[in-house]
């Protein structure tokens, strides 16, 4: 298992804090049409909670790729924190117990990765899947609020995977 640190953490905020900040319509547009302005938030939100779901122990190849792209946004964020604000390296971001996937859990984001990997090609929201899959796997085991949302991430698929195998 990659323990995330303050460096991909760090990284996870950024993507979460730039895709807001673009997102963002306005005050006066974010009131006119609330529901159309939250819809466009979707498609990130939605890959945040895969990011979420392959980082909390999946094995295989699908969390090879995981634990390879939180290895990288550590080491970039180590860098960034100690060349551009004199942090030091490597420090966990806190001890967090995560619930891991059942096997019918695991099979739930095998279907998910599938589904995912088709969005990317096929939507215009390609980019935004990418980064919410990133910025998910990123802070999803972190010790903040955003690592306390997989606990319940993974009891839903968990228990999804368990009635769908359950019921065939």
């Amino acid at each position: 298992m990659t323990y995330v640190t303050y460096g991909g953490v760090t990284v996870g905020l950024l993507i979460l804090a730039y895709h807001l900040t673009t997102w963002y319509p306005g005050w006066k547009a974010l009131r006119a049409a609330p529901v159309h302005h939250a819809a466009t938030l979707l498609p990130f939100l939605l890959a945040w909670v895969y990011g979420v779901l392959t980082i909390l122990g999946i094995g295989g190849l699908i969390g090879w790729a995981a634990r390879t792209a939180r290895w990288i946004a550590n080491w970039l964020g180590d860098v960034a924190l100690v060349w551009g604000v004199g942090g030091h390296t490597g420090q966990h971001a806190g001890p967090v117990t995560y619930l891991p996937l059942t096997q019918a859990g695991g099979a739930v984001v095998l279907i998910l990765t599938v589904v995912m990997a088709a969005l990317v090609k096929k939507s215009r929201h390609g980019t935004h899947i990418k980064w919410g899959a990133l910025c998910g796997i990123c802070l999803g085991t972190s010790a903040g609020i955003a690592g306390f949302a997989a606990a319940p991430l993974a009891l839903a698929v968990n228990w999804l995977g368990d009635s769908v195998y359950g019921a065939l």
